[in-house]
């Protein structure tokens, strides 16, 4: 296991620097790899790892949305599968479709100026068939915009893997709790909690590196196997409940901006309450239409 990295001083927020230092030689404090960059780039994350800089990926589903997580600063807008929960409904994120995810996809890259864009491959689309994978993953690249794929899967997708970036297209693993094996796994249950699964989500992750993935998620892993993992690897990785090892954190948006209010997984921080908040205004708008105090003088022609 390799050692751990020491951040340079540059990687760290301004307001630990020094006050006379930054008033006094304000060129002398280094941007970060975030900052100089002008747009994030597969290149531009492994120059993150390196220098310590964490990754922020959160999802992102709609034009609207993106444009605010990109103009926020967002390195990453994961287009993912999970649409098929918040957008669409579904129990799971299995019957979304690979036309579906396009739509979204679409929406998302024509907001985006500066984030690094990554789509889903969704269920049965590139599972036992590594044509089907390269096929899959053409129309997203070219009928979307996207920059690159995601996975779910070790060793058993090595061969959609090999195929997708032999046409030069970006991919993203995803390790630990693989939510469209749900039915395989039966629970959202932590994983890789025993040695043997442990074992093989090392070697997984060693192989989908050797194979030339740019970055892996590790989803719902103990901390100290994701930090093990990530300080094995050159490639960035990704947490969602695998601890603050990893070298940057995913959250879905909705999620993290409280628009979901069922929804309570130990990992997750809400950052605002937009459903109390959008149920709130919503209702103060019903009370105005129906007492007639919309619209009024000042905002009608």
């Amino acid at each position: 296991m390799k050692a751990l990295r020491q951040k340079p001083l540059y990687c760290y927020p301004a307001f630990i620097f020094d006050q006379n230092l930054i008033s006094n030689h304000p060129d002398k404090i280094p941007m970060s790899v975030h900052s100089k960059a002008k747009r994030i780039t597969t290149h531009t994350l492994h120059e993150m790892k390196g220098a310590g800089e964490k990754i922020a990926m959160l999802t992102g589903y709609d034009f609207s949305m993106a444009r605010i997580l990109d103009d926020a600063g967002i390195d990453i807008i994961l287009v993912g599968d999970s649409a098929s929960n918040v957008m669409a409904g579904h129990e799971t994120t299995l019957p979304i479709t690979l036309d579906q995810m396009i739509y979204h996809a679409s929406s998302v890259v024509r907001a985006v100026s500066k984030a690094l864009v990554v789509v889903d491959l969704p269920f049965g689309s590139y599972q036992g068939n590594s044509k089907l994978a390269l096929e899959s993953s053409v129309r997203i690249m070219k009928e979307s915009g996207a920059h690159a794929v995601k996975l779910e899967g070790g060793s058993e997708i090595a061969e959609s893997i090999t195929r997708i970036l032999s046409a030069g297209v970006p991919v993203m693993g995803h390790l630990g709790l693989t939510p469209q094996s749900i039915y395989k796994f039966g629970t959202y249950v932590v994983r890789a909690k025993e040695e043997e699964e442990a074992i093989k989500l090392k070697s997984d992750a060693l192989l989908l590196q050797e194979l030339g993935c740019f970055a892996l998620v590790l989803e719902k892993i103990p901390a100290t196997l994701a930090t093990e993992v990530s300080q094995s690897l050159n490639i960035p990785t990704i947490g969602i409940g695998a601890g603050n090892g990893t070298d940057g954190q995913v959250l879905v948006v909705h999620d993290m901006l409280g628009l979901t209010h069922d929804f309570h997984p130990r990992f997750l921080r809400r950052y605002l309450n937009l459903y109390d908040e959008i149920h709130k205004a919503v209702g103060e708008y019903v009370q105005d239409v129906r007492s007639g105090d919309f619209p009024n003088e000042n905002e009608q022609y």
